[in-house]
């Protein structure tokens, strides 16, 4: 009778509604990727990034669940005593242990292997698109890496728990630990980027210099990740000159460090991780680097965690495009599937175009990082990094929402993945510097190495070969650089930003990409015409369909 009753009242058939994509592997279909990672001599780390890939596939869930039960602190124990504990739901433990056991934490740096970067960039760009609060202690991890490498007596007690697979959630002494996190405390109330403000002290317990330990007294407005088990920390020492100091959270005599949780910080994304303002009260630290070098040694760890903004980004797009475009091939509307409607095919293609690029950057970025011993790999490194995070972090914020926007009112949702996409795509452009910053640094790192950045562009000029239109653009980017006065250059940094990076894109893809890819990469993004909304391309005379299918299977 409770049966008929439920039956009778039905309103109505749920129809037409499109699930949102998962259980799928996400590696076997990313062709751009795999062939960036073939063409990188990667082909060894495949069949373990695949596995890893399936296993993802089946993690959105966890991806769900970690960000709706967000990170509490503990300030005190139940008797009263200071603990400063951030407890997380079992979902980000269980996200971050697949990362830590997949070996991605310190794969650039524990192996001499072709294609190690590569690899790397690929398990974070894949796990990004599941869930991309854990990747934030797992960057700075890995970037702290090459910087305690320098410090031998702290790499010696350090080095096994940085390399381990051992996933390690307690809050304990280092030395009792199978694996640690690293994290930053760089900007204060007062300066944000400008961390020469800062007023954060730093004095000597006994003799001052490297490896000596010192009294950290102050505030940090941004720590990042605050359960990482130390961070790198920038104080002014006593003739007022920035240093860089290994803060952990036990000092050695085994008692909890003076570094005191204020609160967590409320986020628009990244809501699985947490973030928060901390004093010092006199904490435990140990100097890294020479006296008075703070900023730089700091900056070499931000070279590095750049880069993860850049493949993080492009991962928060890349799975916007997968949600977008299996939704489109679902969803009927005015008598059609939404793919099959020419002005949507537009959007789609674009956004796929936009992808094809990502993957083409970053990996060569990745070839640059791998072969830094060499000057031209290094002019790599060094400038076009920064131009990648500019473009690559800030369009992810634009294209995310015109993706959302493919699901119309199911993408607005909270509970939905598209969402979540939308809410995390800010904070790599923001963090490590924002848009304006990069683009200070791109021109401050062609100041500084115009040797470097001329050898950038004479290899685009001989990729380019056989395509006028690139070998027009690169040409103009040598005049430009070469003419115009270094004031008014500055003013025009965001341009030559975009400029540089999307020639580079461009060539690559020509170089790289199968022809129908390269050559409607080549036709939008040198149109004058192009860029002011997603979409606002001319398809005649592209393979769409091609696009699409290269983009994600039907």
């Amino acid at each position: 009778m409770e049966t008929n009753a439920m039956e009778a009242w039905q309103t109505h058939e749920i129809a037409n509604q499109v699930d949102e994509r998962r259980d799928y592997n996400l590696l076997d279909t990313d062709a751009p990727l795999l062939e960036a990672l073939q063409r990188a001599g990667a082909e060894s780390f495949v069949p373990g990034l695949s596995r890893y890939s399936e296993e993802l596939g089946r993690s959105f869930g966890l991806g769900e669940q970690a960000n709706e039960h967000t990170p509490e602190l503990q300030l005190f124990d139940k008797r009263g005593r200071r603990v400063d504990f951030i407890d997380f739901h079992p979902s980000w433990h269980a996200l971050a242990a697949m990362y830590r056991r997949q070996g991605l934490v310190s794969l650039p740096f524990d192996n001499d292997r072709q294609g190690r970067w590569a690899a790397w960039a690929a398990g974070f760009y894949l796990q990004g698109q599941v869930e991309a609060g854990v990747l934030c202690p797992a960057t700075m991890t890995q970037a702290a890496i090459p910087v305690l490498q320098k410090e031998p007596a702290l790499w010696a007690q350090l080095q096994d728990k940085l390399v381990s697979t051992d996933y390690d959630e307690r809050d304990v002494p280092i030395a009792q630990k199978r694996s640690i996190l690293i994290g930053m405390g760089m900007t204060e109330k007062q300066g944000g980027s400008d961390v020469r403000a800062n007023t954060t002290t730093a004095t000597p317990v006994g003799e001052a210099g490297r490896g000596n330990e010192y009294r950290i007294r102050g505030h940090k407005w941004f720590f990042s990740a605050p359960m990482c088990d130390a961070h790198l920390v920038v104080a002014k020492t006593g003739d007022g000159s920035p240093g860089c100091f290994f803060v952990p959270r036990w000092r050695p005599d085994g008692t909890k460090n003076a570094v005191h949780i204020q609160r967590l910080k409320n986020k628009l994304g990244n809501r699985s991780n947490s973030s928060s303002e901390v004093e010092f009260h006199d904490a435990y630290g140990v100097l890294l680097g020479e006296p008075g070098r703070g900023i730089p040694t700091i900056i070499e760890m931000a070279t590095y965690t750049r880069l993860n903004c850049v493949v993080g980004s492009a991962g928060i797009l890349r799975q916007a495009l997968v949600q977008a475009l299996s939704y489109a091939r679902g969803r009927r509307a005015f008598g059609h599937l939404l793919v099959e409607q020419p002005l949507m095919r537009a959007v789609l293609a674009d956004l796929a175009l936009e992808n094809e690029g990502n993957v083409a950057l970053m990996m060569r970025l990745c070839e640059g990082y791998e072969n830094q011993h060499e000057p031209t790999q290094r002019a790599w490194m060094r400038i076009m990094t920064p131009a990648a995070k500019f473009w690559v972090c800030k369009r992810a914020v634009e294209l995310t929402g015109e993706a959302m926007e493919v699901l119309g009112g199911n993408g607005y949702i909270d509970d939905g993945i598209m969402a979540r996409l939308f809410r995390e795509a800010p904070v790599n452009s923001i963090w490590e510097g924002s848009g304006n910053v990069m683009c200070l640094d791109v021109m401050r790192a062609i100041g500084r190495e115009p040797e470097g950045f001329f050898a950038i562009l004479d290899e685009l000029a001989r990729d380019a070969a056989g395509e006028p239109r690139l070998v027009a653009e690169v040409q103009a980017l040598r005049e430009l650089v070469t003419t115009t006065p270094p004031a008014e250059l500055e003013a025009l940094g965001r341009r030559l930003a975009e400029r540089l990076v999307l020639a580079a894109m461009a060539v690559l893809l020509h170089r790289d990409a199968p022809p129908a890819v390269a050559q409607a990469f080549v036709a939008t993004r040198l149109d004058a015409r192009w860029g002011r909304v997603a979409g606002g391309i001319d398809t005649r005379g592209l393979d769409v369909e091609a696009l699409l299918q290269r983009a994600f299977p039907a």
